[in-house]
């Protein structure tokens, strides 16, 4: 709810909680009236203020957008003006276009326990919609009159429970006696998937086979909203009931707008809404299965990398080159680094990888396989969780293990030790990677564009090829790698 609630006139804290119970309850009625649903508050006798704000998910909304806080005057909504000054309900269209359709705006005085008027609803939905509302069934109508009634006034519980209602999901009205009074042409095409084909209507809803006779009798027994996900024979529903209170018809001296279409119906009721889930499941299920399937490709595919690296190593054993020897080492450890990048996917669904990590992987595998036991050389990491896709993650990686390479093998030649950190920054769209040594610094002449390092080539074509950033070294009390790049491009 808006802070302007507390700008309004007279309100208490009383009156405060009651429209927030409203507004809590507020997403479903909104759903069901397939309307805009929205509270006004009054802050002077010519001005209001929308303090709260639910839009359907059953049909496009007017307001698609936020108008939490926005002060009208009386010009611009005469409809909520009235209704909050003299506490009369209030019915009209408003010259504004909503989907093509001019809006009908339905405006209730919500009251308080002494009867006084504290704000007003407003109920808003495009005149096509409108004009199918009343021609559906009289049974509806009045079911969904009811429903906006409980909301006025703070009748609705357990609504915080329920899910979202889907423009998809039909739609039944039963009564005191249990049987059933209503059903949506959504409802009809539910049912038959499942068996029922003659009409439902007129039906004791004890005599269905899907379990929805003992959840209207327990919302009729709790008096408030349930929720349960049933099995219906191959088809899984999600099954709302909402309890109907005994009521006038219509709201708040509107019930002359419709007859009232049976006695019975002035008597406890309930509205049950039918969810089909069964292919949202399979959907599910499919996604977990590729998800393990892609999951187990990655571990085979560390694990090959890790045999590839063991073989490479036990090859450099047994050369009697010391520059095949080194040259096979740096292709040992440019593989290990991205079978650490697959070690993580594998271990995880989403395909979005932590790089401090893999940072620190790459870190101790170096620390395990290059460092120089005469070097006192220690190697540390600075900054926060930095999560990019795979692909970016796997140049990093290599990226990281080429910069921490070139400086444990290039940087102490003639010192007896130091330090590099490897440090992360993420500045929200852009990614900031930096090597530092203080070892003894870039051999005079050194130019990034005249390179012999393959490793720092590597480096190169992995920034801009991949990570479309940029790289630069930076020479003073050692050496600065820096690569930046962005995030999503």
């Amino acid at each position: 709810m808006d802070d302007a609630v507390y700008r309004c006139e007279g309100l208490t804290e009383k009156d405060i909680a009651l429209l927030r119970k409203i507004e809590n309850d507020m997403a479903i009625v909104a759903d069901i009236s397939r309307a805009d649903l929205l509270i006004y508050g009054l802050l002077s006798p010519a001005r209001a203020v929308v303090v709260a704000q639910a839009k359907p998910h059953s049909i496009s909304p007017i307001h698609a957008k936020p108008i939490l806080g926005r002060t009208v005057t009386a010009a611009e909504e005469p409809l909520v003006l009235r209704t909050l000054r003299l506490g009369r309900p209030s019915r009209g269209s408003r010259g504004l276009i909503a989907n093509g359709a001019p809006i009908v705006q339905e405006v209730y005085p919500i009251r308080n326990d002494e009867g006084k008027v504290i704000a007003a609803l407003s109920i808003e939905t495009n005149l096509i919609e409108h004009e199918r509302h009343r021609r559906r069934s009289k049974v509806f109508q009045w079911a969904v009159r009811r429903l906006q009634a409980m909301l006025l006034q703070g009748e609705l519980a357990g609504v915080e429970d329920l899910s979202p209602f889907g423009e998809h999901d039909g739609i039944l009205v039963v009564d005191r006696d249990g049987r059933i009074r209503y059903v949506s042409g959504i409802a009809t095409n539910l049912y038959r998937k499942v068996g029922y084909l003659d009409s439902l209507l007129g039906k004791p809803i004890s005599s269905l086979e899907t379990g929805d006779g003992s959840l209207v009798s327990a919302a009729l027994k709790e008096r408030r909203c349930i929720e349960r996900e049933m099995q219906v024979g191959d088809r899984i529903w999600i099954k709302k009931a909402i309890p109907l209170t005994p009521g006038e018809y219509g709201l708040n001296g509107l019930s002359r707008l419709l007859p009232l279409p049976s006695p019975r119906l002035r008597l406890p009721g309930v509205m049950l809404t039918v969810h089909d889930e069964t292919e949202e499941r399979r959907k599910e299920r499919e996604l977990k299965v590729k998800s393990a399937m892609i999951q187990e490709i990655h571990h085979r595919v560390k694990n090959n990398l890790q045999v590839i690296a063991a073989l490479l190593r036990l090859q450099s054993r047994r050369t009697k080159s010391e520059e095949a020897r080194r040259a096979l080492l740096e292709g040992v450890h440019r593989i290990l680094s991205v079978a650490v990048v697959h070690d993580f996917l594998s271990q995880q669904e989403a395909g979005v990888i932590n790089i401090r990590d893999v940072s620190q992987h790459i870190i101790n595998q170096t620390r395990r396989s290059i460092m120089y036991p005469e070097k006192r050389i220690h190697l540390t990491l600075e900054g926060p969780n930095v999560y990019l896709p795979a692909q970016k993650a796997t140049a990093c990686a290599l990226v990281i293990n080429e910069l921490l390479q070139n400086a444990v093998e290039h940087g102490y030649e003639r010192k007896p030790g130091g330090t590099i950190s490897v440090k992360l920054r993420d500045e929200g769209d852009r990614v900031v990677i930096s090597v530092e040594d203080d070892g003894q610094g870039l051999p005079e002449g050194f130019s990034l564009g005249h390179l012999d390092s393959l490793g720092l080539q590597i480096v190169q074509t992995l920034v801009r090829d991949d990570l479309k950033g940029e790289f630069e070294l930076e020479d003073g009390d050692g050496v600065r790698a820096i690569v930046a790049f962005p995030k999503h491009k």
